[in-house]
């Protein structure tokens, strides 16, 4: 949504300094100020539109340490009259930090919908369905904690690193454990284009996961839909995943390691091409000491995502050949 209501409960003592800030933005549709609350305080309500929303955010948050029970809540707004020139659609770090959150938890749901997902990638894969594939890549779940780690790197935020990493890495390895199960189980090694080409790794596979990477944080931080881009990441990600526990269950280690690779090179692409949108976006922590701490954070990912991508393309050309 391009249009969001800030409401803020604040002291009253700052209510000339709120009223500044919402003079100081072309951003600021309008602004006025609501009942009066308990304690010497009340609520405040500005309309903004994208632009420098960030900037009237990050404002609002000083004045939000003055008081403990001072609050500030964004809230989507659909429409409103007079109309007026709303512009390009596109996330504050407060929201983002919202759904990443969401994205980084490895809760039951999380391992329900990949448990799920791994099994309708195999009937397909073993099918030669694809259909069946891009059935999978819908409810695919791995889009969020891979992104997370990328949000997380660039605000230097240990914790939904750490959790991220945990959620994505437990991700894949039930994915590929459960496809390892059933490989074992599976009577012969089915003659597949689906599964072989999860076995082949390229320069366009390596497009396609840089380029879901960046699709996917374009959309988070311009508020569109992720269904579309959850589909992409999928692609990437959740199908190299499953033939690989299947190839592993069917001890054909030779098309595993293809897939393994494969799995691999586009988890590199993903999380550094989300990595470095962030940044172009301008992503980054509110304070200036906790931009200087996020600082190595975000050299140190660029650095290790990019060097771990260029070995793996040197590895991709000697193996594609022999």
């Amino acid at each position: 949504m391009s249009l969001k209501m800030i409401q803020v409960i604040a002291p009253v003592s700052t209510e000339a300094n709120i009223r500044k800030i919402a003079s100081g933005y072309d951003c600021v549709i309008s602004y006025h100020k609501g009942v009066p609350l308990e304690d010497d305080h009340a609520i405040y309500f500005l309309l903004t539109r994208s632009g420098d929303r960030q900037e009237v955010i990050d404002e609002l948050q000083l004045l939000l340490t003055t008081s403990k029970k001072a609050r500030m809540t964004i809230s989507p707004v659909e429409a409103t009259l007079p109309l007026v020139e709303i512009g390009g659609a596109t996330d504050t770090r407060e929201e983002l930090y919202h759904k990443m959150r969401q994205g980084a938890r490895p809760d039951l749901n999380y391992m329900i919908l990949t448990f799920l997902s791994t099994i309708v990638a195999l009937i397909g894969l073993v099918q030669n369905n694809v259909a069946v594939v891009v059935g999978a890549m819908v409810i695919a779940p791995l889009l969020g904690p891979n992104l997370a780690f990328a949000f997380g790197t660039s605000l230097g935020d240990k914790e939904m690193m750490t959790r991220s990493f945990i959620t994505a890495f437990g991700g894949i390895c039930l994915a590929i454990a459960v496809s390892a199960f059933i490989g074992a189980l599976w009577h012969e090694t089915p003659d597949s284009q689906e599964l072989m080409l999860r076995t082949q790794v390229d320069l366009s596979g390596l497009a396609l996961a840089a380029a879901s990477g960046m699709a996917g944080v374009l959309s988070l931080t311009s508020g569109l839909s992720m269904t579309l881009v959850g589909v992409m990441v999928a692609v990437a990600l959740l199908p190299p995943a499953a033939a690989l526990g299947f190839l592993l269950g069917r001890g054909e280690f030779a098309l595993a390691y293809g897939a393994a690779l494969l799995l691999v090179v586009n988890v590199v692409c993903v999380n550094l091409s989300g990595l470095l949108v962030f940044l172009a976006k301008g992503i980054k922590p509110l304070q200036w000491f906790e931009r200087r701490m996020a600082k190595p954070y975000v050299l140190w990912g660029i650095a290790v995502w990019a060097t771990l991508l260029i070995l793996l393309i040197l590895v991709v050309g000697v193996r594609n050949l022999r």
